[in-house]
């Protein structure tokens, strides 16, 4: 079994050893990934996992989560939580969410972290596979009004590293941060670099 960061006693966990042994089956499965880096300690976190150009990201990211034992969750279109996926999507970590909502996508999951004793979420900030000009602000506007830090999670598709890098607290402008962010990001090979 390959070594595993330590994971602080803060943070929420699944308590499951068959989704860990699943976990690192996946790992090994998709091409042999390990996790490296330190697992912040916040129980309450914006999660932002970079470069998003594949659909195996979805899965490395899952996979890591489960073989480390936490309990982190990820937004998805209210309309593909039906039967007989809603079962396995919410099993998974899965936070449905309806992007016509008055008060929209940001302050549904705000009013999620306000009501939550611990909360991981993990999302692209891209909001996209394909090349954006532009990464969507939305990841930080959540951490922002949630009052939570975001902490930068690389995919490096050239060494199969899932990577916890430094967390940050959301200052008064998105675009300073995301100088910082990109610093970071940028230190890691996506699957499809063309798209990254």
């Amino acid at each position: 079994m390959p070594a595993l960061p330590a994971i602080p006693a803060s943070l929420p966990r699944r308590h499951s050893n068959l989704g860990q042994k699943l976990g690192l089956w996946l790992l090994k499965l998709l091409g042999g990934w390990s996790i490296q880096g330190e697992v912040p300690a916040h129980k309450k976190m914006v999660i932002a996992v970079a470069p998003h150009t594949s659909n195996q990201d979805f899965f490395v990211g899952i996979a890591a989560a489960l073989a480390l034992d936490l309990n982190i969750r990820f937004l998805g279109k209210h309309s593909i939580f039906v039967w007989p996926v809603k079962g396995l999507l919410t099993a998974l970590g899965g936070i449905p969410v309806d992007r016509s909502h008055a008060h929209g996508v940001v302050g549904q999951v705000v009013a999620e972290f306000e009501q939550s004793d611990a909360l991981l979420l993990g999302l692209s900030p891209e909001g996209s596979r394909k090349k954006v000009a532009q990464w969507r602000s939305g990841f930080w506007h959540i951490a922002k009004q949630a009052d939570v830090p975001i902490c930068l999670v690389g995919l490096d598709y050239q060494s199969k590293q899932f990577v916890f890098g430094p967390c940050l607290t959301p200052g008064e402008n998105f675009a300073d941060d995301l100088q910082q962010m990109r610093a970071f990001f940028q230190q890691m090979t996506a699957k499809y670099p063309e798209n990254a």
